[in-house]
């Protein structure tokens, strides 16, 4: 069994904002998969389904953002799981859009809700980095992260999601290799090798140059009553 956390801050008001792209990876696996309705459970809404062999419990926490780890806390004690067992969605300043990187245990990077899992679980769960691009400014940082999606952003998001959907079931059996080339097939598709021929060039007609015309007047005149 593993545990699959998005993370975001509740309610409509921030739903489409890049700090909840975590929500939002949640969101689309649970509807590609058929999962349990969303309810309420450890301090935020849970679902739960399978994917492949595996069983998951799906968690949004409905902490806000800094305090996303007692949610997570709650329910890995629940469930009897280790942080190994739980997998994190979570928006990435430091990737450019549309990016996805796994990672094992590590640093929280000034992250919010990473740094509350760190205090109530360790730091030795998994993650799934989802790159969102950075402002270009510290300073821009919390108004950037609290901002919905721009509409040309929307293309790659979706993408994007729908790579984590495709991916999540070899996620779920610690497949990361699988997992990224599903998302890379969604966010950067594979050329074909074989492009259309050109059209054959159709061939010019020979031109040949008249030859000089060497007679009189007299002769030329003459020619033209014959």
């Amino acid at each position: 069994m593993r545990l699959f956390v998005g993370l975001g801050n509740p309610g409509a008001k921030y739903a489409g904002h890049r700090h909840n792209i975590g929500f939002m990876a949640v969101d689309r696996i649970a509807g590609d998969h058929g999962f349990s309705p969303w309810r309420s459970k450890f301090q935020g809404l849970i679902a739960e389904g399978r994917l492949g062999r595996e069983k998951i419990v799906l968690l949004k926490p409905e902490t806000f953002m800094n305090l996303s780890g007692q949610s997570v806390g709650e329910a890995l004690r629940f469930f009897k799981l280790e942080p190994q067992d739980v997998v994190v969605f979570h928006d990435e300043l430091d990737l450019a859009p549309g990016k996805c990187r796994v990672k094992s245990g590590g640093g929280h990077a000034g992250h919010n809700g990473l740094r509350s899992l760190h205090g109530h679980i360790g730091e030795s769960y998994n993650r799934v980095r989802l790159g969102i691009g950075h402002p270009g400014h510290k300073d821009r940082v919390a108004s950037y992260v609290l901002n919905d999606f721009a509409k040309a952003e929307q293309d790659w998001l979706d993408d994007l999601l729908r790579g984590i959907s495709d991916g999540a079931p070899a996620l779920a059996e610690g497949d990361t290799g699988r997992f990224m080339n599903a998302v890379a097939l969604r966010v950067a598709p594979p050329r074909s090798s074989k492009s259309p021929a050109p059209p054959p060039k159709q061939p010019v007609p020979e031109q040949r140059a008249e030859p000089p015309d060497t007679r009189s007047a007299i002769q030329k005149l003459a020619d033209r009553f014959r």
